[in-house]
């Protein structure tokens, strides 16, 4: 195994880092996040147009670059440094994976290659707050319970009598991108009670009876909305109700998690940057901070978990069915990262204007979102079977 980079993986770092570090700096975060659609629509068609960023990891076949998971988590660690608010994880890391996997012919040719180009944007609308579970990331997805179970609340699908067609009703919260996304991608439960099952339809922005208000987030560069679903026409998609969308799920969870940990090593390693460099220029006691051997011995620890990190996000990439595990690590990491840098900052590190407090909201968020920290542990040692058998969901 040769674990350097090759050197079109180094080019695709290089280029990404220098495209963001030109138009994607503290302030233009803070502006584009207060924009309608919570991201920088420029900034998202040049990444689209130029390195081709929303189909890197999508077979050439659909107009994608044709990379692997490898790739698309180097350019999120650079994604994450620069805490970039774009549909790159919902669009590219979660809903462009189950299309390519589970569509018809029919569905992949004619959603991908608008994916690939940028021109159409998606996401994975999971009902309540159970998207790290729908994903087999914190525990066994296969009853589906997480979306809806057959009882009210979630999202239920019935399909019409008459032609065919399916009709969507309930909500779904905290969709990644869900106000601005065109295609959204419902977990829906399906058959009742008695012959409940979970699937996947495939719902256009404008449908009608499709009702999305953006929420006030703790981590405003990672946008999310309430979605509501009233008798809205949805397609199944794959077109076969017998498809295991949950073991598509899970493996598409297991590469996103491999995403989610290098974005979070890229900001954890910013955050340590900027704060190095700060105490290397705050003077006190007549002398820089950054020469106490306290806080010397604290970023010294702190380097070290971020490169632990690092390590561990890189061989997720390789192998994504560790990437759960360096997810834990990489989340890990940030909390450490910002919380040094709002600490070591002072009392800059705690005001509005400053750039601390973006990095400290992206490192609790992401916990929220995809953690905690030590459920995505737990589901990894059951899976694993390392305090006992490892259940029959995990070993199929």
């Amino acid at each position: 195994m040769d674990a350097a980079f090759t050197a079109e993986q180094d080019e695709i770092r290089r280029t990404l880092h220098e495209l963001l570090a030109k138009h994607c700096g503290p302030q233009d975060v803070k502006s584009a996040v207060r924009t309608p659609v919570g991201h920088d629509t420029a900034l998202w068609g040049r990444l689209a147009a130029e390195l081709g960023l929303p189909g890197l990891a999508l077979p050439e076949e659909y107009g994608g670059v044709g990379c692997t998971t490898a790739e698309l988590a180097l350019a999120c660690e650079e994604t994450g440094r620069a805490l970039l608010p774009s549909p790159l994880l919902a669009t590219a890391v979660l809903a462009a994976p189950l299309i390519a996997a589970l569509g018809t012919d029919a569905q992949k040719s004619a959603l991908l290659p608008l994916i690939a180009r940028g021109e159409r944007t998606a996401t994975l609308a999971v009902p309540g707050t159970s998207l790290a579970l729908a994903l087999g990331l914190t525990g066994a997805n296969a009853d589906g319970d997480w979306a809806g179970g057959g009882r009210a609340g979630g999202v239920q699908a019935r399909r019409m009598p008459e032609d065919g067609t399916w009709r969507l009703y309930g909500e779904a919260a905290q969709v990644l991108d869900g106000h601005s996304a065109q295609l959204l991608l419902v977990a829906a439960h399906t058959g009742g009670f008695a012959r409940s099952r979970t699937l996947l339809f495939l719902v256009h922005g404008d449908a009608d009876g499709l009702r999305r208000t953006r929420q006030t987030t703790l981590d405003e560069t990672r946008s999310q909305a309430r979605i509501q679903l009233r008798d809205t026409t949805g397609e199944l998609l794959g077109g076969d109700d017998s498809l295991d969308i949950h073991a598509a799920l899970a493996v598409t969870g297991l590469t996103a998690a491999a995403c989610l940990a290098a974005e979070a090593v890229g900001a954890a390693a910013e955050a340590l940057e900027r704060t190095v460099a700060y105490v290397k220029e705050r003077e006190q006691f007549g002398r820089a901070i950054g020469s106490f051997q306290a806080v010397k011995h604290r970023l010294a620890d702190l380097y070290v978990q971020v490169q632990a990190a690092r390590s561990a996000a890189y061989y997720a990439a390789w192998d994504p069915g560790a990437g759960a595990l360096a997810l834990a690590q990489g989340l890990d990491a940030l909390r450490s990262a910002a919380s040094e840098a709002v600490q070591l900052h002072g009392g800059i590190g705690f005001t509005w204007e400053h750039e601390a407090h973006l990095y400290f909201k992206r490192a609790a968020a992401d916990e929220l979102l995809f953690g905690p920290v030590h459920r995505l542990r737990g589901h990894a040692a059951d899976r694993a079977g390392l305090f006992g058998p490892a259940p029959a969901e995990a070993t199929a």
